[in-house]
């Protein structure tokens, strides 16, 4: 990262730290209540009674690209781990986004508009269910039970189909004459919790997901002529590839250098796949929330591996399938490989969890467990940021488990400041601002409520600020804060802690604290729960000889770290860096002192990373001589 991050622990343990040890964060009664039964703690460890229900899941589905129809059974295994019978269970069938009626904040073409998922079979412990057993409403549907106690487990088997949207291409759906990128494509179990019960928050095209972890086995049927991709590991390799194929994967998957699966003239010959009408391809998945997969009968592919493990020796396979028409995708499987690479050795610095990352050449910018749908870029700054900041949603929300739908900010945040951080390990030029300058042109006004703000209750630019640039910052002032290795260790507590598990904000700040030992709640509470602008100013220069005095004010409300650039005649510079600890005991300006090293031209306060929603009191200029 940037080198005026540093380690300034004398600054956290300077005067003040009392003061705001004492500082308390607001809790709402239904996270209170967490607390009191046990399930969570105030350390922001799982608490002794936490616990978290779980499904097995058995999809089989045939897809026709040509009518774009996708049939399916899935059954699922789901045991009830809560301390409550449920007395119904409550589904998601996401791609009811795209049926009519069904309220939207993105919006969809008419000839999209469907009839939405129908479901032709549902029995409950091999008991068919008649229809007015469930009600459909939007993306939620609930199934009435006899009732579900503690510790049991329920089989359901569920038949159903839908058609795929062909151009309103909204995270899903098909992106050219012979590919798709299909997600949310079975009807699921939404989240039960401890928190709020039943997840029934709607699916409306903007909020994103909140899934459970479960185990998947899937088979995929899909024309004979035809490759797929998808989360988990598959598993029958030498019934859908010929040998030279499946030889090639293995190759790949057990060597750095980066290897042609699938080329150009290979599409031209054929005899990749399975001489079949059709081919069923089948994958297996454990402790994952989702799981999405890929077709294409015209892509090339790019593959390579690496030990993200060196204790073990474990790697994973870094995946990049495309249009061989897209020429700027080529250097895609760069740029996955370094970001899997930085992710698992510099930031987070956490071995990359899973056996393989595909990048697929889509039609949006989203993130899968295992599975990227990428858009082409024009530009390779375009192309690096995008790689990376849906790679790394790999930690954030897939292996922590967020609620993306209530806490956009505890995955978009981390994937932002992932971008800034990795961007720049990709490529040394590359220097990464994304969205910063919005949230400064946007900040204080209506539209600027707190990040902890249900993302529920926002949209437009509240959304976009609250989910990516405002709290990658907050992460990024803590870094430069607590230093690279307190951070991290601080960091990988939260981790190992809430891995597989539903972590809240609370359980993030709590482990913070604890695993750092130092209260931020003061830093916290400004910047995630209260009101306010980020606003530095030079306010007061005062020089005897070669001895400078630059006072600092902080006139808004929120503590940025302080960064001043002293620019000389001669053309060179250095700067001056205090991080938000500066800031901690509540006041409102800070004095810098230099020694001048030649005659100086000019005083610049901040970096593209110190948010400002006014610059023009940042400068001091020299009087001339």
């Amino acid at each position: 990262m940037k080198s005026c991050i540093k380690l300034l622990l004398s600054l956290i343990l300077s005067g003040g730290i009392n003061c705001y040890a004492q500082t308390t964060l607001p809790v709402p009664r239904n996270i209170q209540a967490t607390y009191a039964k046990g399930t969570r703690s105030v350390s922001g460890l799982p608490g002794k009674n936490y616990w978290q229900n779980r499904a097995d899941y058995t999809i089989k589905i045939s897809l026709d690209p040509q009518t774009r129809v996708l049939n399916g059974t899935v059954a699922i295994d789901y045991t009830n781990n809560s301390p409550d019978t449920l007395k119904e269970v409550h589904f998601k069938v996401y791609p009811n986004l795209y049926k009519k009626g069904s309220i939207r904040n993105m919006p969809v073409l008419p000839e999209d508009i469907t009839d939405g998922v129908q479901i032709q079979q549902l029995s409950i412990d091999h008991q068919d269910q008649s229809s007015n057993q469930w009600t459909i409403d939007g993306t939620n549907m609930v199934v009435k039970s006899t009732g579900i106690a503690p510790k049991q487990t329920v089989h359901f088997d569920i038949g159903y189909s839908y058609t795929i949207n062909k151009t309103s291409h909204i995270r899903t759906g098909q992106v050219d004459s012979g590919a798709f990128f299909i997600a949310y494509f079975f009807p699921r179990i939404a989240v039960y919790d401890d928190i709020d019960g039943w997840n029934q928050n709607h699916y409306q095209g903007v909020q994103e997901f909140y899934n459970d972890f479960c185990h998947f086995n899937a088979e995929i049927t899909v024309p004979g002529n035809y490759e797929v991709w998808a989360t988990g590991n598959l598993k029958n390799i030498n019934e859908v590839y010929t040998d030279k194929f499946a030889k090639r994967i293995k190759d790949a998957s057990e060597n750095d250098k980066i290897a042609d699966i699938i080329t150009e003239r290979d599409l031209n010959a054929g005899n990749i796949t399975a001489k079949n009408p059709t081919n069923t391809w089948k994958f297996e998945a454990d402790s994952v929330t989702d799981i999405a997969f890929a077709i294409s009968n015209h892509y090339i592919w790019k593959s390579t591996s690496l030990i993200v493990d060196p204790k073990t020796g474990r790697r994973t396979r870094v995946d990049a399938v495309f249009n061989p028409a897209h020429e700027d995708y080529l250097e895609v499987i760069n740029y996955a490989r370094k970001t899997v690479e930085a992710m698992s050795y510099k930031f987070p610095k956490w071995p990359y969890p899973y056996p393989h990352e595909t990048v697929f050449d889509g039609l949006d910018q989203m993130e899968y467990p295992m599975m990227v749908n990428d858009n082409p870029e024009e530009k390779a700054v375009d192309g690096i940021e995008l790689t990376d900041h849906e790679i790394f949603h790999t930690m954030f929300p897939f292996y922590m488990g967020t609620n993306e739908t209530k806490y956009a900010w505890m995955d978009e945040g981390w994937a932002t400041i992932g971008e800034w951080v990795i961007s720049s390990v990709i490529d040394p030029k590359v220097i990464d601002m994304f969205a910063i300058e919005g949230y400064e042109s946007n900040a204080g006004t209506e539209t600027d409520p707190p990040i902890m703000t249900l993302s529920t209750m926002q949209d437009g630019m509240a959304y976009q600020n609250n989910s990516y640039p405002k709290p990658a910052l907050g992460y990024l002032y803590v870094k430069d804060l607590l230093g690279d290795s307190l951070f991290t260790k601080a960091l990988h507590h939260y981790i190992d802690q809430w891995h597989g598990k539903h972590p809240m904000p609370y359980d993030f700040f709590n482990c913070i604290n604890t695993a750092s030992g130092i209260n931020l709640n003061w830093f916290w509470k400004s910047w995630f729960f209260e009101n306010g602008v980020p606003d530095q100013a030079i306010s007061k220069v005062s020089f005897l000889k070669k001895q400078y005095s630059v006072t600092i004010t902080n006139i808004g409300t929120k503590a940025v770290p302080v960064d001043l650039t002293i620019f000389y005649k001669d053309g060179s510079s250095q700067t001056i860096h205090k991080s938000i600890a500066c800031w901690q005991t509540g006041n409102k300006t800070v004095v810098l002192s230099f020694g001048a090293r030649n005659a100086v031209d000019k005083l610049v306060l901040g970096n593209g990373y110190d948010a400002d929603v006014n610059k023009a009191d940042n400068i001091w200029m020299a009087s001339p001589l």
